[in-house]
């Protein structure tokens, strides 16, 4: 079917992946991948929405801290094998295109613009927050009616919640009856972020690494002189919180708790896999895009894990609720009472999330124009500026995407509209490795193990049966609880994800299929299955959009449709 044409490798090769036909600067190392990596991952996640995580699951969210990272570390190794293949701009949707086929190209190149703009958009709004709190620790305060977002004021005003939404909503002046709110930091940032990307590769990437280490270094010490505090002030008690029974436990809230919690934890990682956007302007591609990829992560993995452990030490986390600067609120009066390090992290916040939108920011106009070449989208949107040799089109129609709806979103529905999608686009790339043949090994490239999963994957399966069994009683049958609406609602993604496993264990017993992507692609449908309905009626709506332009566009401009 035309729908589910490939595009052959050979000819992505030679459109972007020989060096020859790209048009872009090939200036990163591996070094310089490593770091883009820890700056889109080490930012928004950590400062801002790893408070709402640690509300929901207590000390016990490192567990999901560590099931997300075997989640994306076997995601990375799939990022991997095709980056080694295809060392060509596009991420997800090039390696989708020769693996699924132009139509689900398009989905995930679609579902990809959730996780760069629309999750800039998210990362806009917590730089926001930190640089006027920095600004109002210098004496220097912004109206609230220019620094919150007129969706966040009248949720505030309708719900009647006290704080700064409210305040922006009852001070704001009105023209025409409507009130003028916006977020004024958060357009801005977005707007100089935008001149930095279309200026050039080399200068984001110095400006970039400039900021990785700022941050790492902030990072470092907060995790340092916190748990130097919590050790001083004997403060292990709150790693063991009373639950709703009175019971001390490292999951107050129970491993239901824990998973509540996907969204922010899952968001935290999101930013590892934009370093295969970079293909085209690596110097050695097939064999730094992987190591970048899988360094990045391990290192961020074994922060977030730390970060969360101290800031679960440092104040009960009931505390953490409505917080949107965790790495900060530990360092206020009524916890640890450092003001000195609560100023410095609110400038190390400023600088995490800068450099992550500038990697997400990188990576967008980079995937639009891949799929431009392929005749997906706009020819306009493949132009290379003459003097910067970046995607100029691209890149200044990405500022408007992220910029215009700063004014009418807000930080709750942006969150988990990106995870969804992200996730969805992991799937996609794990499956797209299990389509592919297996090849020689060639020296220089990454090459992922092949690792025959037709008894250990059942095998797996079972024990982890036997656990959940034995350690999370009535998991099961709070599962195929059908009762109500409400259960049935909510049960449906984790009884649609065992049928998945056991067809996976059906065609891993016939098919012989390789271990690492097929547990890739089963641990982010199960992170998948943590996803409200809500979350899923939006990413469906945005699909169907998606689908709309394709077929009105994209299938009749195709280059594979106009040269058959």
């Amino acid at each position: 079917m035309k729908l589910f044409r490939r595009k052959p490798i050979a000819t992505i090769l030679k459109e972007g992946g020989d060096g020859e036909h790209s048009g872009l600067n090939k200036v990163l190392t591996v070094k310089d991948l490593t770091f883009f990596g820890i700056a889109a991952i080490l930012g928004a996640g950590s400062f801002s929405s790893l408070g709402s995580a640690v509300f929901n699951g207590g000390p016990g969210v490192v567990f999901l801290f560590v099931i997300v990272a075997v989640a994306c570390a076997f995601t990375a190794f799939c990022y991997s094998e095709f980056a080694s293949r295809i060392p060509v701009a596009g991420s997800a949707y090039t390696y989708a295109y020769s693996s699924f086929g132009e139509l689900f190209a398009w989905i995930i190149g679609w579902a990809l613009i959730m996780e760069y703009s629309i999750g800039n958009i998210y990362v806009a709004y917590s730089w926001s927050d930190y640089f006027t709190s920095l600004l109002s620790q210098c004496g220097i305060n912004v109206p609230a009616y220019l620094s919150t977002s007129y969706m966040e004021a009248s949720k505030a005003f309708q719900g009647n919640v006290e704080g700064e939404a409210l305040t922006a909503w009852t001070t704001a002046s009105e023209i025409g009856g409507l009130k003028i709110i916006l977020d004024l930091p958060a357009l801005l940032i977005n707007l100089v972020i935008t001149y930095l990307v279309y200026k050039g590769v080399k200068e984001s990437k110095n400006f970039s690494n400039l900021m990785v280490w700022i941050k790492m270094f902030v990072v470092g010490l907060i995790i340092i002189v916190g748990g130097f505090l919590i050790f001083k002030n004997d403060l292990f008690a709150n790693w063991t919180p009373d639950n709703s029974v009175g019971i001390p436990s490292f999951m107050p809230n129970g491993f239901g708790g824990v998973m509540m919690a996907v969204s922010g934890v899952f968001f935290a990682y999101i930013g590892f896999d934009a370093v295969s956007v970079m293909a085209e302007e690596s110097k050695n591609p097939q064999r730094d895009l992987p190591r970048g990829m899988i360094y990045s992560l391990v290192i961020c993995t074994i922060v977030y894990i730390l970060l969360t452990l101290v800031l679960t030490g440092a104040a009960n986390y009931k505390a953490f609720e409505g917080i949107g600067d965790p790495l900060a609120f530990i360092f206020e009066k009524e916890n640890l009472d450092l003001p000195w390090m609560h100023f410095l992290v609110a400038i190390c916040a400023v600088v995490a999330m800068t450099s992550v939108m500038l990697v997400f920011q990188m990576g967008q106009p980079r995937i639009w124009m891949t799929m431009s070449r392929d005749g997906l989208m706009p020819k306009r949107f493949s132009t290379i500026h003459p003097k910067y040799k970046t995607p100029s089109y691209a890149t200044l129609i990405t500022g408007l995407v992220v910029g215009i709806p700063i004014i009418f979103t807000d930080k709750t529905f942006v969150l988990d509209f990106t995870s969804i999608g992200t996730l969805f686009a992991f799937v996609l790339v794990c499956g797209g490795v299990l389509l592919i043949p297996r090849r020689e090994k060639e020296a220089g490239k990454f090459h992922l193990p092949y690792i025959n999963s037709k008894f250990i994957f059942p095998v797996l399966i079972a024990i982890s049966i036997f656990l959940i069994y034995t350690f999370v009683p009535g998991f099961f049958s709070d599962t195929f609880d059908f009762s109500s609406s409400e259960t049935r609602a909510k049960n449906i993604p984790m009884v649609v994800f065992f049928v998945l496993v056991l067809v996976m264990m059906v065609l891993s017993l016939v098919k012989n299929l390789s271990l690492i992507p097929l547990l890739g692609l089963i641990s982010c449908c199960y992170l998948l299955t943590g996803m409200a309905v809500s979350n899923w009626m939006w990413f469906g709506v945005w699909l169907v959009i998606g689908l709309v332009i394709y077929f009105a566009f994209s299938y009749k401009n195709s280059k594979l449709n106009t040269e058959n």
